[in-house]
């Protein structure tokens, strides 16, 4: 059922144009307690309301929904520690600079990485001279080689922003590289491997990658273009040879709004996951002890431990933890509270001790005029009135 005052905060942030739409659940020891949805799941090129089952580009929460929940199952059976050095697996990284990147790092962002680079930009650049960082691969074989090594190539090319260890800096290339890592390990693509480990065992039927053209009606709608994503890149000082080529300009539907993530055909580890609110919350369950089906009860630990103190902000094993200053949980939440958000507009938090999960999806990047809005004093309104509620 739905919650009054929240589907009444949420619809005066639609009226304020804050976004199009929302579906939003609360939940509480596995049951569902509020949820509805409300607005335009599509206001353009027709217009579609959204329903309790519309499905939402779901953006990051893919590092944790996917990627974490993946390398956690390897570390409980043994097969990746956090001591991990990501050197061990992928040469091109043991260089004194970037040797003891551990996987603990990528995981809590601490690894000194820069938070993003336009990869569909740098990939179709040809220079002449020996590529930076890799002066002993060719450019022809750099450029012949496939797309994912060419792309750890240029991670592994960028200097780091800071010594590894020394702040947290919310990196894209920490769950890019973890994707990659993960395929070397399962031996598949990643997509494959989700499926084989998580939507298949949940009995998931709206969740994947690269949603199918059938269900396209029934997907939230997202910006026009990549217009976003052009601005940074000029912002950032990328040389942009070919516009009409390298970002795309009809509405982006049914299709990931992440350039990088389009890029690699959807898929990646850091972003490219669509789902419902229901299902999001059926893969958010497995994150805690009393509730998990795919994990031991004691590996949930790995979500609500601070692996950063000390740092800029509390993390955990892919998540941010509520004790964070100025967390999208609000104070509603305790401090050891996980949770991640989605550039989209969608949330994700978890309260261990209460078993209690909030989703709060929306579609922010459509049919809007640039800059998108922050929406985060919206996540926390949303999380303060379901708590007062649950008391």
């Amino acid at each position: 059922m739905k919650n009054e005052r929240i589907s009444d905060f949420l619809q005066s942030r639609i009226e304020a144009r804050d976004f199009p739409s929302a579906v939003y659940l609360v939940a509480e020891k596995g049951e569902i307690i509020f949820q509805d949805a409300l607005g335009l799941a599509v206001v353009e090129p027709e217009k579609i309301e959204a329903r309790i089952d519309t499905v939402y580009d779901l953006a990051s929460l893919t590092k944790v929904l996917v990627t974490g929940l993946l390398c956690a199952k390897l570390i409980e059976k043994g097969e990746m520690n956090l001591s991990d050095k990501i050197s061990g697996y992928f040469n091109e990284f043991d260089t004194s600079e970037k040797r003891e990147i551990t996987i603990e790092n990528l995981l809590t962002h601490t690894s000194g990485f820069t938070g993003w680079q336009p990869f569909y930009l740098l990939m179709n650049e040809r220079k002449n001279e020996p590529l930076k960082g890799l002066e002993s691969v060719s450019v022809t074989d750099f450029f012949d080689s496939p797309a994912g090594e060419r792309i750890r190539g240029l991670i592994a090319a960028r200097t780091l922003e800071n010594p590894v260890d020394s702040k947290v800096v919310y990196s894209d290339l920490n769950f890019i590289l973890l994707g990659f890592l993960l395929e070397k390990l399962y031996r598949k693509p990643l997509d494959e491997i989700a499926e084989r480990e998580i939507f298949e065992p949940l009995n998931l039927r709206d969740t994947f990658f690269n949603p199918p053209q059938e269900l396209k009606r029934r997907t939230a709608a997202s910006e026009k273009g990549n217009e976003h994503e052009k601005r940074t890149c000029i912002e950032q000082g990328y040389e942009i040879q070919n516009p009409q080529s390298q970002f795309r300009n009809r509405i982006v539907w049914g299709e990931v709004h992440d350039g990088n993530c389009y890029f690699m055909n959807g898929v990646s580890g850091h972003a490219g996951l669509f789902s419902t609110a229901e299902e999001t919350f059926k893969i958010a369950r497995q994150f805690l002890a009393e509730e998990t089906v795919l994990l031991k009860p004691e590996t949930c630990k790995l979500f609500r431990t601070n692996y950063t103190r000390g740092l800029n902000e509390a993390r955990s094993v892919a998540f941010q933890l509520a004790e964070t200053p100025d967390s999208t949980a609000s104070k509603a939440l305790a401090s050891d509270s996980f949770g991640h958000l989605g550039f989209t507009g969608t949330s994700l938090w978890i309260e261990p001790e209460t078993e209690r999960i909030f989703i709060l999806l929306t579609n922010r990047t459509h049919a809007r005029e640039l800059p998108f809005v922050n929406i985060n004093s919206v996540r926390r309104r949303f999380h303060e009135l379901a708590v007062e509620k649950l008391k």
